[in-house]
């Protein structure tokens, strides 16, 4: 690690560090930074893939948190929920637009073709149906969130 040691030096161990901690706080997977013609790369789990980067920093995979559930969720919690999981790594939003509303909400009935939410990878936008018919009993992920490959997104109760 040939950078310099100036205030403004984004490869100062302590802010790194700092930035592991918040990355475990806010179960994120990735962040990369940028300043001037320095750069950082920090990635949680998986393998290091080789990048332009001059700098790459692996922290320990953390347990991933889980999502606090409404008291009516968790007293109809049983082994007839079935969940909706993402189909890739990218942002979860819960409507097409800031101004729309949401594609389903809590309580909502839905139909198995019912878009539940978009996910934005690389700058598309691909809408994510249910897959299940059923009542909507939980989102588990907030709107502008990260999500991974098979990270649970909304639990259906197919009998309601």
């Amino acid at each position: 690690m040939s950078a310099s040691h100036g205030s403004g030096d984004i490869f100062e161990l302590k802010k790194l560090r700092r930035l592991i901690e918040l990355m475990k706080e806010h179960d994120l997977s990735e962040v990369d930074l940028k300043q001037a013609d320095q750069r950082v790369r920090v990635r949680r789990g998986g393998e290091v893939l080789p990048a332009s980067a001059p700098f790459v920093v692996s922290a320990p995979r953390a347990a991933a948190a889980v999502p606090a559930e409404t008291p009516a969720a968790v007293s109809e919690e049983s082994s007839r929920l079935q969940v909706v999981k993402s189909p890739m790594v990218g942002t979860f939003y819960v409507a097409s637009s800031p101004e729309s509303p949401p594609f389903v909400k809590v309580g909502d009935r839905i139909g198995a073709e019912q878009t539940v939410c978009i996910i934005e990878a690389m700058k598309v936008f691909n809408e994510i149906p249910s897959g299940i018919s059923g009542q909507v009993v939980a989102i588990l992920v907030e709107n502008g969130a990260p999500v991974e490959f098979g990270q649970p997104l909304v639990k259906i109760d197919p009998g309601a």
